[in-house]
């Protein structure tokens, strides 16, 4: 069997992220399967089936420990909160850059460490706060690499903690904390304060000194600014603590506490905890499909269930000596969690004739929701009766926990006998390059859109724009010979469903999913910051653990240049003045140091001069002025260097960037096209580009750091319907 047989040939983008992405020293597809099933027999003949698929860092890392390679198979992980000491802080910069070097992304919550103004007793005499740390982790997570691509990481603080207005607005600077996703763990009695408008009081104790720190907010007005940051910036992302902490299978162990969420926020996890995620294709378990006789094979898929948690049992055994850290590896023994969830949910609607959000859609999706639920608790009773439960299972938890008492008296009483082999087992992760590579929707997101824009260049030298289908809207239309204006009703797209049922929808899946769901909401550039005032609030009533709201067009997507006058900008070079304001950036670059000097012209990079140098300068801002034809300086009070690249290559690729930017070619253009020189982390051209990637905040849409096309954020995370690449993938 080949890829093409697989994904079927048609499918270039889906060929394209098995190659590039989870494809091991040019396998061919059937070592693959070998590779990732390690004798499994049933879980290859599902992905053969492409009913269901491991997560990526499975389908990329798994049998590649044999081959000497560290990484791990687990997408994400959750350190211990620092501690309030400069060494605890410093101690978690160096397990993240740890988890990074493996291929983790990484969840930290800041909720231990002091408010700014505290006072301590060092040279400082008082603390930074909390906030100012964050972008020693946001820079950690962009120097280290992973195969090319930098690390995921989200940073989180608690709702209670007197820093938490510095911590909404700093991304309010598009230059800070470039690194990290942001979210707020929000409790009751805060949202009780914001619905009822009344105060709140930010409270931190320091354990060192004793000395008690204290504000009191009114409520409804600091969530009302986080709904307006999340309408400028779409951060911060917002989480519902108490519902994370009382809807899942530990709710009542005294022993378990979470310490934080993964980059996407799908999964909350105790201090060390990881997830090990495999994905379900619902679109796969329709039978009849496009007629009206569809419908959904439950007992296919309960099959599909317990063959899923087998194997993620299996893959959690054999990955358990590659976490990064010793804690990673005794969380992960101790708790055994594993993160099962669905992908394809919206091509299953179609499927069925169903349009998103509907009673009917609703209906299904109960059945289905619960049906996982009770089948994957029953999987994993069986399991702890063959193997043993979890090592710190505690019989205690089936004692009035509302989550386990949802299921059947079937399930119960498999738990109740056997216990269970995994604390944690249920995830909806945003499966963005799973997804796209088999050609459905991911998680339980709505299709993003019918078709997407592509541009080429034809013969004659002019830009074409043609038409890609959506896989299944493709389907339908051939199946059926139809164009896109007469597509059913039920061929609804997110930007046409109303938060409100998407809410509903999230909130019929959160009812059976013990860890959490990644779930987009994205709205018009027209939604005002009450709409999402209102979505946050309704989020809240229906018992959602989180969820992501993303506006068209918000300052993310940068503000300093719009469409209109970027279309009316020409390729015609301005008169270099004799001075330029000038940015000096250190670098290394194979351990060697070097400076890259940047001169702007009307605020906007203009040249660049790159060479090496080890000269201890620590004033950065300056002028380069032109001394001669040819001959520059970089001169400020501190320093005067005369600028020259050592090499060739150097110089040669100075030149063009500058060639380049004098002309007014767009800096994301720049960018793309010098990365398509050498990518390599530790390149010469990576470095450049890691440096113009400072001035980045004039581009007017978010793009692809692979292909440049416009990237959309769906199930929480970014993602490109052209390429494939995706940001949790």
């Amino acid at each position: 069997m080949t890829v093409q047989d697989w994904l079927g040939e048609e499918n270039e983008i889906g060929i394209k992220i098995w190659e590039n992405k989870y494809r091991v020293n040019n396998e061919t597809f059937d070592g693959f399967l070998a590779r990732i099933s390690n004798g499994n027999e049933d879980i290859k003949q599902l992905i053969i089936d492409k009913k269901f698929l491991f997560g990526g860092r499975i389908l990329a890392n798994r049998g590649t420990q044999n081959l000497g390679v560290k990484t791990t198979f687990s997408n994400c992980y959750v350190l211990p909160k620092p501690n309030d000491n400069i060494e605890s802080i410093f101690e978690t910069g160096r397990d993240l850059a740890r988890t990074f070097s493996y291929g983790g992304g990484v969840g930290i919550d800041l909720s231990n460490l002091s408010p700014k103004g505290t006072k301590i007793n060092n040279a400082a005499k008082e603390t930074s706060g909390a906030v100012s740390f964050m972008e020693f982790y946001s820079v950690i997570t962009d120097v280290i690499s992973q195969k090319g691509r930098r690390g995921a990481l989200i940073i989180s603080l608690d709702c209670s903690h007197p820093d938490l207005l510095d911590f909404i607005n700093i991304k309010s600077d598009l230059h800070k904390v470039t690194k990290a996703n942001i979210s707020v763990r929000i409790n009751k009695e805060f949202m009780q304060a914001v619905i009822n408008d009344t105060d709140y009081a930010l409270h931190f104790k320091r354990e060192e000194t004793g000395e008690v720190i204290e504000k009191v907010i009114k409520a409804k007005e600091v969530f009302m600014q986080l709904a307006k940051m999340n309408w400028k910036m779409a951060e911060p992302g917002i989480l519902f603590w108490d519902n994370i902490e009382n809807n899942n299978l530990l709710s009542n162990n005294p022993e378990f506490e979470y310490a934080g969420v993964n980059p996407c926020a799908e999964e909350p996890l105790p201090s060390g905890g990881s997830c090990l995620l495999g994905s379900i294709n619902l679109a796969e378990f329709v039978i009849n499909p496009f007629t009206n006789n569809a419908n959904f094979n439950i007992e296919d898929f309960t099959d599909t269930i317990h063959k899923a948690v087998i194997a993620l049992n299996e893959v959690l055994d054999e990955g358990l000596p590659l976490h990064p850290l010793q804690i990673q590896r005794d969380t992960v023994n101790d708790w055994r969690q594993i993160g099962l969830g669905i992908m394809g949910l919206s091509d299953m609607l179609i499927k069925l004739g169903f349009k998103y959000g509907s009673t009917q859609s609703l209906i299904i999706c109960d059945l289905i929701a619960s049906t996982l639920l009770n089948e994957s608790l029953c999987a994993s009773a069986q399991l702890a009766k063959q193997y043993g439960t979890y090592p710190k299972y505690n019989e205690l938890i089936l004692e009035n926990n509302w989550f386990i008492n949802r299921t059947s008296c079937f399930t119960q009483r498999e738990v109740l006998d056997n216990g269970l082999r995994n604390s944690q087992i249920l995830t909806i992760a945003p499966t963005g390059t799973l997804s796209t590579m088999l050609g459905v929707s991911g998680g339980i997101e709505p299709i993003f859109a019918n078709y997407y824009t592509r541009k080429t260049q034809s013969l004659h030298n002019k830009d074409v724009v043609y038409k890609i289908y959506t896989p299944i809207v493709k389907e339908f239309m051939d199946k059926n010979n139809i164009s896109e204006e007469n597509l059913p009703e039920y061929f609804t797209t997110s930007e046409k469903i109303v938060p409100s049922e998407r809410i509903k929808m999230q909130s019929v899946f959160q009812r059976y999913i013990d860890a959490s769901i990644s779930s987009t909401i994205n709205l018009p550039n027209s939604a005002t910051v009450e709409d999402i005032y209102n979505i946050y609030i309704e989020a809240y009533k229906a018992g959602l653990k989180g969820l992501t709201v993303y506006r068209a067009g918000c300052d993310r997507e940068g503000v300093l240049v719009t469409e209109e006058t970027k279309n009316k900008e020409t390729l015609t070079i301005s008169k270099r003045p004799n001075e330029l304001i000038a940015n000096l950036h250190k670098i290394k670059i194979k351990g060697i140091d070097y400076i890259v000097v940047v001169g702007l012209l009307d605020k906007k990079p203009y040249e660049i001069f790159c060479q090496k140098t080890a000269l201890p300068i620590s004033n950065t801002i300056g002028k380069v002025i032109k001394i001669q034809k040819g001959v520059y300086k970089f001169r400020n009070e501190e320093s005067s260097i005369t600028l020259a690249e050592n090499t060739i290559e150097e110089k040669t690729h100075a030149l063009f960037i500058s060639m380049l930017l004098r002309h007014n070619v767009p800096l994301v253009e720049v960018i793309k096209t010098s990365k398509k020189v050498d990518d390599n982390i530790v390149s010469f051209t990576s470095a450049i580009c890691r440096v113009l990637q400072k001035y980045n905040s004039i581009v007017t849409k978010e793009v692809c750091p692979e292909c440049g096309e416009e990237i959309i954020n769906e199930g929480g995370c970014m993602k490109c319907p052209h390429c494939g690449y995706s940001k949790c993938n």
